[in-house]
C-alpha cells in the first residue's frame, strides 16, 4: 500500500515538471543560486551599525540594527560595534618631583554610532591599538608630570578627572566618546614607599605628642583654677572674720555647754577648782 502511494506521488511530481516551461525552471534556478551565492541582504545585529560600501567606497549611509537588503556584487557591508567597551592597562609615568610611577588605568569608551562609518574609513575596525592605547599613555604621562608623587596620593579624584577630560578631547576628535575613567592603582619605587611610612609614622607620633601635651596643658590649668579658687575663697573667709564673731561663736560654744550641764557638780575634782565653762563670757545667762 506505502509504495503505490510512493509511486503515485512520484507520477504526479513528473507530471507536474513535464507541464512546467522550461524558462520557468531556468529562472527559478538562477533566483535560488543568486540566494544561495551572493546573499543579497545582510542583517546588523544589536549594538552594532552596518557601514555601507559601494565597490569598496565607504558611503555616507550608516545601517541602524535590523534586516537590510543589499545590490549584489556591488555592495558590502562592514559591521561595527558601537556599544560600550572595556580597556585596562598599565601605564609608566613620572611626577613633578621626579618619581617613578607605575599607574593601572580603566577606560570605558563606545564608538558614536552615526560616525561609524567615519571612524571605518579613517581608522578601521582595530582603533583600540591604533588609538585608545597611545592615547592612554601620553594622558597618563601629561597629567602626572603636573602632580608630585604625594599629591597624586592625596589629590587622587582630582588627577583622575583631569585624565579623563584629557582623553575625552582627544578621542572625541576620533568619534569616539569616553563613557568612564579610574584609577585603580598607584605603584611607587621601594624607596619611595618606604620614605611616604616613615613619614606618616612620624606624624601619627607627633600628632599623639602634641595631644599629650594638650591634654597636660589643660589639666594643669584645670588645677591652677581650681587652686585659684580655693586661694580666693579663703581670702574671703579671712576678710569676714572679725573679733565681734570670734567672741560671738565662743558665747555660742559655751551656751551649748551650758545647757547640756545637768547642775550636778562634781564629786572628786583634780586640781582643787570647780571647772566652770566660760562663766566670764556669759554673765547674764548666770543672772537669770
Amino acid at each position: 500500500m506505502n509504495q503505490n502511494n510512493a509511486d503515485k506521488a512520484k507520477e504526479t511530481l513528473e507530471s507536474v515538471i513535464k507541464n512546467v516551461p522550461t524558462k520557468l525552471i531556468i529562472i527559478a534556478g538562477i533566483a535560488i543560486f543568486v540566494l544561495i551565492f551572493f546573499r543579497p541582504w545582510v542583517q546588523v545585529g544589536a549594538g552594532q551599525r552596518g557601514v555601507v560600501l559601494d565597490f569598496g567606497a565607504v558611503q555616507k549611509e550608516v545601517m541602524p540594527e535590523g534586516l537590510h537588503l543589499l545590490i549584489p556584487v556591488m555592495q558590502k557591508v562592514a559591521i561595527m560595534d558601537v556599544r560600550m567597551q572595556k580597556v585596562e592597562m598599565d601605564a609608566a609615568a613620572a611626577s613633578a618631583d621626579l618619581q617613578d610611577i607605575s599607574t593601572r588605568v580603566a577606560l570605558n569608551y563606545h564608538v558614536v554610532p552615526d560616525k561609524a562609518n567615519v571612524v571605518y574609513q579613517n581608522i578601521g575596525v582595530h582603533f583600540g591599538e591604533r588609538i585608545i592605547d597611545p592615547a592612554i599613555q601620553e594622558v597618563v604621562k601629561a597629567v602626572t608630570a603636573k602632580y608630585t608623587a604625594e599629591e597624586l596620593i592625596t589629590k587622587r579624584a582630582i588627577v583622575g578627572e583631569a585624565m579623563r577630560q584629557a582623553l575625552a578631547e582627544r578621542l572625541i576628535a576620533n568619534n569616539i566618546a569616553v563613557d568612564a575613567f579610574s584609577i585603580m592603582t598607584f605603584s611607587f619605587s621601594k624607596v619611595f614607599t618606604e620614605a611616604i611610612e616613615s613619614k606618616q609614622t612620624a606624624e601619627q607620633l607627633a600628632l599623639k605628642a602634641k595631644r599629650d601635651l594638650d591634654r597636660i596643658k589643660i589639666e594643669a590649668e584645670q588645677k591652677i583654677t581650681a587652686a585659684r579658687a580655693e586661694a580666693e575663697s579663703l581670702r574671703l573667709q579671712r576678710a569676714n572674720i572679725s573679733t565681734d564673731l570670734i567672741e560671738l561663736r565662743k558665747i555660742e560654744a559655751n551656751m551649748k555647754a551650758i545647757e547640756k550641764w545637768n547642775g550636778i557638780l562634781p564629786q572628786v575634782t583634780g586640781g582643787g577648782a570647780i571647772p566652770l565653762i566660760g562663766l566670764g563670757d556669759t554673765p547674764k545667762r548666770l543672772k537669770q
